[in-house]
């Protein structure tokens, strides 16, 4: 089992499950480099990963006819390994430079204070280039898309370049969080049909309503550090009455995603997966103890089963539409 990372010695980050792969596997001093990544806590590329799938999912399903043969109603496995490249690299990016700018807060921070850069273990320029690094794996993955993808995804880093900063401006960091976690959700369409229309923005709004709501369940990990500190959340905004704000905001979230699966003509049997993500997400309401830090992790975590709900369910509809006529 590593001991928590410090200045005095090196090991894995608090929130870092011990014996994870990165710490079986990697030599020592690589570990500060998938530290800065997040290697060893896969679900923030999950998480950023799922709206890409959503929207290529339902864009290769949209105005289905009984003629579509089934390959041409599933995303293209080519897409979504690039997808999965690009939300590994690109969030490894932002997490790298998210470091970069809150080093002085992460050191602050009993949670945060064990990773590399303000544990000590990696320098601010081998930050920085490693950064580099992961942002040019993330462009190769965009160049393989078309045009009007690639302008796309250049204007999403805006967003990204923000994001750091609004924790000290603004009582509502998630919301950013959620404008540039939910950008595939744009992505996956652009990808298929070279524009934007109706259901990708529906799907955006309701991916932005949800990372909000996932992500105020994580910052209620860090709300007293963050009383301390100065940082804000919708954590300490929302407070005693976050249940209230989640039942709103996964709420809200849903119905965009039906709308959003309405507006493009996918499958009906597609909403069987958010109906079960529904009931996930109530789930969560339910159970949640705001003041228990390690569950709220937990729970934040299982969102990632949400998004394979939600995938399957549009992979399901597709599956319904090309087998029917044989049944």
């Amino acid at each position: 089992m590593e001991p928590i990372q410090s200045k005095a010695a090196q090991g894995r980050v608090a929130d870092a499950p011990s014996g994870h792969w990165v710490y079986r596997i990697l030599p020592r001093w690589l570990w500060p480099y998938a530290q800065l990544a997040r290697w060893d806590r896969p679900i923030g590329w999950q998480l950023l990963l799922w709206p890409c799938w959503w929207s290529a999912a339902l864009a290769a399903s949209a105005y289905s006819r009984p003629t579509d043969t089934l390959l041409s109603l599933l995303p293209t496995p080519l897409y979504l390994l690039l997808f999965l490249i690009g939300a590994i690299a690109m969030r490894g990016a932002g997490c790298t430079y998210n470091d970069l700018v809150d080093q002085d807060i992460d050191n602050q921070v009993e949670r945060t204070r064990s990773r590399p850069l303000p544990a000590g273990k990696v320098t601010r320029r081998q930050a920085w280039a490693f950064l580099v690094i992961q942002a040019l794996i993330g462009l190769a993955v965009l160049l393989q898309f078309n045009g009007f993808a690639i302008l796309l995804g250049i204007c999403s880093l805006a967003v990204v370049a923000i994001y750091p900063f609004m924790k000290r401006y603004t009582n509502w960091p998630q919301l950013v969080l959620g404008l540039a976690f939910s950008w595939g959700t744009l992505m996956g369409w652009a990808v298929e049909f070279r524009d934007l229309d109706g259901p990708p923005v529906m799907l955006y709004i309701g991916s932005i309503l949800w990372v909000i709501g996932y992500d105020t369940i994580y910052a209620h990990q860090d709300k007293e550090d963050d009383a301390i500190v100065g940082v804000r959340s919708t954590a300490r905004l929302f407070g005693d009455n976050t249940k209230a704000w989640l039942v709103g905001l996964y709420g809200g979230a849903l119905v965009c995603f039906a709308i959003a699966f309405a507006s493009a003509q996918a499958p009906v049997p597609a909403l069987a997966g958010l109906i079960a993500a529904g009931a996930h997400m109530a789930r969560q309401i339910a159970v949640l103890d705001i003041d228990d830090p390690d569950q709220c992790m937990l729970l934040f975590r299982s969102n990632n089963q949400v998004g394979w709900l939600i995938f399957l369910g549009l992979i399901g509809g597709a599956l319904w539409v090309a087998l029917k006529p044989l049944v």
